[in-house]
């Protein structure tokens, strides 16, 4: 990879448990390609971790990699023969197996040496450790790495320092080294394995960090899940990876260890994410209410009380993401305050969790200690709202300039290619907002609270706008638009941001079928899941990030929306492309995959920098669950 390129991702493998994460090669080592490392928190710790072994010739060499398998998200098996200690037969008879383990600031991996050799056999066996101690953000951007450290240490334990941060390397039985002038760290075992038999050595590396913002999570996880025997056997899979991969993707702030949330994704939003944390939790209510309710205790704990401009902040308002320190990425333009608010939907659907939470077995006086939090929340959308639509615009110039889930630059486009200038109002943050005051109202009622009667005229005053404003008549048929441009005109892409608008109430049934018609049709429905774009837009690309690819949970939330509607044989055609996306990607969903045809490509292309596992990803396999086994 070029300098100053993000580096890619896609056939990288990963074990993490967060906000500890390793990236390798499929035979182990780390530092082959850029992602490749040992991170905790944000920061990479090891840049390279090597494993070799020496030969008869007195040569160190790799050994040769025949499998990887995951266990769960946390542990990975890499299996590997050492032929050039073997004998001179044609069956390999000396096998490694080297396991990774990963927990919350500990990465510990088992060297196990078989032999079926009929002499004894002694092995040298060495690791060799680089450390790195490089901020995420400049490997996401394609910086050289950090070389700055020193290290103390003697017999098998080595302490690494980098200012406040350190790496404690614990290998029991064998000799640590350090290159000056720090450069590399190694780690050597003599290894005896007696005729038929097996031995094995460990070492460990300890993350130090005390800046980071979030803790690991301290307890099990809250939910179980019974599947039925009569399943499809690729939902049984990939709803198995998906739980594992959110129960590793748990975390808590320090301020309330004990409400957890769901990281965004791995490797680079290892935080909390205002709308990716609030998306996951909802997609898995059908399971567990206990992470809804943690999740929007821990955002409520963190809305905004006053106006910031600098960090997008205003009373009410629901964050987008917080850090230890600011966040820039070199080459974009971006810079970003520890805690940012720049999000236009996380706070809608803070409302809609809410109330789906208190749906979902939420007890009452949890739901009660919010309300402050709901009445402040529905008077920023009021707000938002005060030109008729909620909408956004970075007043910054170097904070986000796209701020719904399509976020990136480019992602508000005209059919013929062409940017929408702003301020930006999307169609499915009105269908969030509508959603958010018509369930606030009924919750306020349920519980004997005022402010229904007045959340309910707004809702209709808005769907009654939304109707006369938002929809467009293009060659492709008659559809909302994607947004509302600065002045007020429909952007006329046909995009899968409608479908976020089924099962909101702001659509008629008979405009929810017309919606939901166009998402299965040839143009958005790519056999593997929903496109962002339609093929007939001139900006479509299939490797577009927002501009064509899709998005497991952008199809998702379509299918939900579907299925809320009573579009359920459509539901069930976006159901059926997403498993046999996830069988392609050995069901374990990235970010995102190429917006291909089914019918002409046989599986679909990775978007080779999509993050994996991602949060809300994962917990797409939950309502394809739902959608699949709905009678």
């Amino acid at each position: 990879m070029s300098a100053g390129w993000q580096p890619f991702l896609s056939d990288r493998v990963v074990a993490l448990r967060a906000p500890t994460q390793v990236w390798s090669g499929r035979d182990g080592d780390a530092g082959g390609t850029a992602i490749e490392g040992i991170y905790h928190g944000d920061t990479r710790f090891l840049r390279h971790v090597r494993l070799e072994y020496r030969a008869p010739d007195g040569k160190w060499q790799p050994p040769e990699p025949i499998s990887v398998m995951s266990r769960d998200a946390a542990t990975v098996i890499f299996g590997s023969l050492l032929r050039g200690v073997d004998d001179a037969t044609p069956d390999p008879k000396v096998r490694l197996e080297r396991l990774r383990e990963v927990r919350s600031g500990v990465v510990t991996e088992t060297l196990r040496l078989h032999s079926h050799l009929d002499r004894p056999l002694v092995v040298l066996l060495r690791v060799r450790l680089t450390p790195d101690f490089s901020p995420l953000q400049e490997v996401k951007s394609g910086a050289a790495p950090r070389t700055d450290w020193s290290a103390t240490g003697a017999g098998s334990t080595v302490q690494v320092r980098r200012g406040q941060t350190r790496i404690d390397l614990v290998a029991p039985t064998a000799t640590a080294t350090v290159d000056e002038p720090g450069n590399e760290v190694t780690l050597v075992w003599q290894v005896r394995c007696e005729p038929r038999s097996w031995t094995e050595v460990t070492w460990r590396a300890q993350l130090v960090d005390p800046a980071l913002v979030v803790l690991p999570a301290g307890r099990p996880v809250p939910w179980s899940v019974e599947l039925p025997e009569q399943i499809d056997p690729r939902l049984r899979m990939w709803v198995h990876y998906a739980l594992s991969d959110l129960d590793a993707l748990r975390l808590a702030l320090p301020i309330a260890p004990h409400d957890e949330f769901f990281a965004a994704g791995a490797p680079w939003f290892f935080t909390l994410f205002g709308r990716d944390s609030l998306w996951t939790a909802r997609m898995l209510l059908p399971v567990d209410a206990t992470m809804a309710a943690s999740t929007l205790r821990v955002l409520a704990r963190l809305q905004g009380t006053k106006d910031d401009p600098e960090s997008a902040e205003q009373p009410g308002k629901i964050a987008h993401e917080l850090r230890a320190v600011e966040f820039a990425m070199p080459g974009e333009g971006i810079v970003l305050p520890p805690l940012y608010y720049g999000t236009v939907d996380a706070t809608p659907l803070w409302v809609c969790l809410l109330v789906d939470a208190a749906s979902a077995g939420m007890p009452e006086d949890d739901v009660r200690q919010l309300l402050p939090n709901l009445r402040a929340a529905l008077e920023w959308i009021d707000h938002a709202a005060a030109d008729g639509f909620v909408e956004y615009l970075d007043e910054t110039d170097h904070g986000l300039s796209n701020q719904g889930w399509k976020d990136s630059g480019d992602s508000i486009q005209w059919r013929d290619g062409t940017l929408a200038a702003g301020p930006i109002a999307l169609c499915e943050v009105q269908g969030y907002a509508y959603e958010a005051a018509a369930g606030a109202a009924a919750l306020l009622d349920s519980l004997g609270e005022p402010g229904g009667e007045r959340l309910r005229a707004w809702a209709e005053s808005l769907r009654d706008r939304f109707r006369d404003r938002f929809w467009v008549q293009t060659p492709e048929g008659r559809y909302p638009a994607i947004a509302l441009d600065r002045d007020g005109r429909g952007v006329d892409t046909l995009t899968s941001n409608i479908g976020h608008l089924l099962g909101t109430g702001i659509l008629s049934p008979a405009e929810e079928a017309e919606v939901s018609a166009l998402l299965v049709g040839p143009t958005m429905s790519s056999g593997f899941g929903v496109r962002t774009m339609s093929t007939a837009a001139a900006g479509y690309w299939p490797l577009s990030y927002h501009g064509g690819s899709v998005w497991a949970h952008d199809s998702a939330i379509i299918a939900r929306g579907m299925a809320r509607a009573g579009r359920q044989s459509d539901a069930r055609v976006v159901v059926e492309g997403l498993l046999a996306a996830a069988e392609a990607f050995e069901f374990r969903m990235p970010e995102l995959h190429a917006g291909d045809a089914a019918t002409t490509a046989p599986a679909p292309a990775p978007y080779p920098a999509a993050c994996r596992p991602q949060a809300w990803s994962a917990a797409a396999a939950i309502v394809c669950l739902q959608i699949a086994t709905r009678r």
